[in-house]
């Protein structure tokens, strides 16, 4: 019979894996794209490196080598059942958000030629809904891993992107859609419905 840790670890690895499955097309296709404004160097780039780490590295670490041991801690099944639906909306939420996005879909602060403000399908309700699906992985990482520095390393990395970035992509949105992103603000919810 298959641990508990095992189990976790191989969830994580999917999600992973399901996460980048949908993000490459997009990717590819950003690639391609000219952009009018494109904020990623410097800072930006250090943010996504510590998200990286701290959703990636270490926690691959952690499933393929098992270390820092020291750190482990007895895997739940209610954490192992509430990661994999943690897990499952996020791929939900990370596939809405792309689908929604389109061609305006980047990794950065980034936004093309003629660029347009997505106001339609999940962004009707909440105007970061990818940083919801981030937080939500990275809460999938924590109840999957039971590993106090490879679990919760995603809500540190992830963290540290998110609250380092959310200002500096606001006042770039404002800038670029004065009057129409201000009202577009007043109409929805930042990251989480009803609370944030």
């Amino acid at each position: 019979m298959i641990s508990l840790a095992l189990a976790g670890k191989t969830l994580w690895v999917l999600f992973v894996v399901g996460w980048y499955v949908l993000r490459w097309p997009f990717d590819r296709r950003a690639r391609k794209s000219r952009l009018q404004v494109d904020r990623r160097k410097g800072a930006d780039t250090l943010r996504l490196a510590v998200s990286l780490t701290g959703l990636g590295i270490i926690p691959a670490i952690y499933a393929f080598s098992g270390f820092p041991a020291a750190a482990s801690y007895q895997p739940s099944p209610v954490a192992l059942v509430l990661g994999a639906a943690t897990g499952i909306a996020a791929l939900v939420l990370f596939r809405l958000t792309h689908k929604a996005l389109g061609r305006m879909w980047s990794v950065s602060l980034q936004l093309k030629q003629d660029h347009k403000l997505i106001t339609t399908g999940i962004y009707r309700y909440v105007r970061h809904p990818m940083y919801t699906a981030f937080w939500m992985l990275a809460l999938t990482q924590a109840l999957l891993l039971p590993n106090y520095i490879a679990g919760f390393a995603g809500i540190v990395g992830f963290g540290y992107l998110f609250f380092a970035r959310i200002g500096p992509e606001e006042t770039m949105m404002q800038e670029a859609f004065a009057d129409e992103y201000t009202r577009y603000r007043a109409r929805t919810w930042r990251v989480l419905p009803y609370i944030y």
